[in-house]
């Protein structure tokens, strides 16, 4: 029987997709974000591991919250590198009528087996996709989070490619993504995609520092501020191509 590695439920989430949504965080992620506000899930062991079954049957003792739009929300960590799970997770959670959507940064993606063949299974049991756009640029993405961009975008075209609907999320640090160069890179890049349902826009903030501490990693962006009201809306209204 598959189990998932599992950090944390949130049984009550009204910010991870449409509804009211029952959060489930997994383990593991290859990105290393200078933002991260979950750098505990970066380590893929986890002493709570769960069976499908057992989530849903916890989850749906909130079914009563989500109304029409809520659903199941896995978020991470990256759940695409616990793919296997995934797959079975949501194939039962439809056959339960339950609205499945996945938080991912598509960091696993590639076009070759068997993750591919895999990606499309679950795709096809996945009713919203919502994607991280860390950093356009190729070189500035390494810097923001460890790794290369490129299969991440290929990654985004292909759902653009095969109709699979998605919000994107773009986080906004000071001097690092809050530059109108890069985010009329980033518009542009957007505009080329034909399933994109809601873009926003995510203030960065300071709340996993301590997290970084606890662990013992030193935390890159020591001092930086959140970004102003005025460069939040500037952003959003670039993204959107309001502006």
């Amino acid at each position: 029987m598959i189990k998932g590695a599992i950090h944390s439920i949130e049984t009550f989430g009204s910010v991870d997709g449409p509804g009211i949504r029952f959060i489930v965080f997994l383990k593991g992620c290859n990105l290393r974000c200078k933002y991260c506000h979950n750098a505990d899930t970066w380590d893929p062991k986890s002493e709570d591991m769960r069976t499908p079954d057992e989530l849903l049957d916890f989850a749906e003792r909130y079914r009563s919250y989500w109304g029409e739009e809520g659903g199941i929300t896995v978020s991470g960590g990256e759940p695409l590198l616990q793919i296997d799970f995934l797959i079975e997770l949501f194939t039962k959670a439809k056959e339960r009528g339950i609205n499945t959507c996945i938080d991912t940064a598509l960091q696993p993606f590639t076009r070759e087996e068997p993750f591919f063949s895999k990606f499309n299974k679950l795709v096809e049991v996945t009713d919203l996709m919502l994607v991280d756009i860390k950093h356009i640029d190729n070189e500035e993405h390494k810097k923001l989070t460890g790794l290369p961009n490129e299969n991440i975008l290929d990654g985004m075209r292909y759902l653009s490619e095969i109709g699979q609907p998605i919000w994107i999320r773009h986080v906004l640090v000071p001097d690092i993504t809050d530059v109108d160069e890069y985010l009329i890179k980033t518009r542009a890049f957007i505009e080329n995609l034909s399933n994109v349902k809601k873009i926003e826009v995510l203030p960065y903030h300071s709340l996993g520092q301590h997290k970084f501490e606890a662990l013992g990693i030193p935390y890159q962006l020591e001092g930086v501020k959140s970004p102003s009201k005025e460069r939040v809306e500037n952003a959003t209204q670039i993204l959107r191509g309001l502006k």
